[in-house]
């Protein structure tokens, strides 16, 4: 009976020993050797010639023209990208929602197609869709007798087009959790509020949008954190230019590690963009935690 006792209460323990080993080993080690690196200036060459320099790296970092670039370039993505994807999730998936008919499941599989697609042949085809002389994009607006624009080639379009593409691979994936957060709100709710005579606009603030807040606030974190860690697009797209007006932070850490081999730099901006990405989650389950309902 006391070993049956004994085993009942280490069961639990036991279970999730192997997730938390996983976490341990990928996520809490890999934080604790940043934190550490970005303390050193490490030598790849020769390890045993890296040496403890402080808060060294981070007043470099800091003090460069092309941190701030990068810095301020993430902002402008996250900002766009989670404001477009979630508005416009929102619209779809409310639309999608509206009728069950059968064009409406194939736009449903074809708005989340993009989404399983490799970011490789997305950016091929979207490549060529922006190329300035013979790209789709610029043939359709000489068609038109529209001015061309340079789109990923020109300083002042490469960003927005960044996140175009950004936007059209990802708003799939938020519209289906959005649609099946909207299949399992009660009926009895919208016929309430037609009984009332409530508009459109009134039902959904007051109803849809309060009933769906768990997933909107899920989304909203995961794109937020998501887009602070954009790398494949900007790398397969833009290679950070031109004139690095599409350099993120992420990006910044690949070139300065693993181009420039400035372990310790790179490390650097590795725990800042860690800090950045805490203090906003941070921020989120502050202010919105208590205004989301729970069923």
């Amino acid at each position: 009976m006391k070993n049956r006792k004994r085993i009942a209460k280490i069961r639990p323990y036991i279970m999730i020993a192997p997730a938390l080993a996983g976490i341990l080993l990928f996520t809490v080690y890999p934080v604790i050797k940043l934190v550490q690196l970005s303390l050193m200036n490490t030598n790849m060459l020769n390890p045993s010639k890296s040496k403890f320099i402080g808060l060294d790296n981070f007043k470099k970092v800091l003090s460069r023209p092309d941190f701030h670039k990068s810095l301020n370039n993430t902002v402008v993505y996250t900002v766009a990208v989670v404001l477009i994807i979630t508005v416009l999730a929102l619209l779809l998936a409310v639309w999608l929602n509206e009728k069950n008919t059968k064009l409406n499941r194939l736009l449903q599989a074809a708005v989340f197609c993009p989404h399983v697609v490799s970011i490789v042949s997305i950016s091929l085809i979207w490549l060529w869709m922006m190329e300035p002389n013979f790209g789709l994009f610029n043939y359709l607006l000489r068609k038109m007798g529209l001015p061309t624009s340079a789109w990923l080639s020109g300083s002042s379009t490469a960003m927005p087009s960044v996140i175009l593409v950004s936007v059209w691979k990802s708003v799939g994936y938020d519209t289906l959790i959005f649609l099946a957060a909207l299949q399992g709100v009660s009926a009895s709710l919208y016929e309430a509020a037609r009984m009332d005579s409530a508009n459109k606009v009134a039902v959904f603030f007051k109803i849809t949008l309060p009933m769906i807040s768990p997933q909107l606030f899920f989304t909203l974190i995961i794109r937020t954190i998501s887009s602070f860690k954009v790398f494949d697009t900007v790398r397969m797209l833009t290679q950070g230019g031109p004139n690095n007006a599409t350099t993120t932070l992420v990006y910044s850490i690949y070139t300065e590690a693993l181009l420039n081999l400035r372990i310790g730099y790179s490390a650097a901006i590795g725990v800042i963009l860690l800090i950045i990405i805490s203090i906003l989650t941070i921020i989120y389950f502050w202010g919105f935690s208590r205004k989301v309902h729970y069923q």
